[in-house]
């Protein structure tokens, strides 16, 4: 990777696009800037442009499809065993991202909130992520209805804990995160054949652990989720 002068890494063409962009949004409105005009502002041809981002508004959900097909990748990669946890490694892999973008997501964030069309394309793109997993749990619940109610649910999930996050109000989002989506899980966690149904005996038990936590924490997160199913199921 090319630096600078001072060591740090040089902006790539989309990084420099995106940066002109923004800056035009910030001073002319979004309707009112132009690929011309972002070109030119990043020093750039049309032609560069294009070979960067195939619209204007890709350039505010850059990495959408990417990121959508990394969503498919992990659900399909989990067996019928692990299928609770595949949707919530997926469904919180799209939060990290955002997450990860930093100044970008809250960017985005108060444009798709002033511009109806972006807030369109923001919309479609979840519509998206959710016929993803909605596809995925009917494989192995077969209920059209539940899944549609889960998939709903694990959007709603995301959606509420990233603008807690965006507004400033969460302190840790990817533990709020994790709480909101056991919640899920409690509610639609049974699999088809699973004896007794949710909560039943062999009914799936998810505990979230994170990078670098100890054998005796995690053994200890295991044992607590256990002694609460088994709490909930007592008559």
């Amino acid at each position: 990777m090319a630096t600078s002068e001072g060591g740090r890494p040089r902006p790539t063409v989309r990084e420099r696009l995106q940066q002109a962009a923004f800056e035009l949004f910030d001073e002319q409105g979004y309707d009112g800037t132009t690929v011309d005009a972002i070109a030119e502002r990043a020093g750039v041809g049309r032609t560069t442009f294009f070979r960067a981002f195939r619209s204007k508004e890709e350039v505010i959900f850059p990495h959408h499809d990417e990121l959508l097909e990394q969503v498919r990748g992990r659900l399909d990669a989990a067996s019928e065993r692990h299928s609770l946890v595949a949707v919530f490694e997926a469904s919180r892999l799209v939060l990290k991202h955002y997450l990860n973008e930093g100044e970008l997501a809250q960017r985005r964030y108060d444009l798709t909130r002033s511009v109806p069309s972006l807030r369109e394309r923001e919309i479609a793109g979840m519509q998206q992520y959710q016929r993803a997993f909605r596809e995925y749990i009917r494989t192995w619940m077969g209920d059209e209805l539940r899944a549609e109610l889960m998939a709903g649910s694990v959007i709603t999930a995301h959606n509420v804990v990233l603008r807690r996050w965006l507004r400033g109000l969460a302190e840790d989002p990817v533990a709020e995160f994790d709480v909101a989506m056991t919640k899920v899980v409690e509610l639609f966690g049974d699999r088809r054949g699973d004896p007794g149904g949710a909560g039943g005996a062999g009914a799936t038990v998810v505990v979230v652990t994170h990078a670098g936590d100890d054998p005796s924490s995690i053994a200890g997160a295991v044992e607590a989720a256990l002694r609460n199913d088994l709490a909930h199921r007592a008559p």
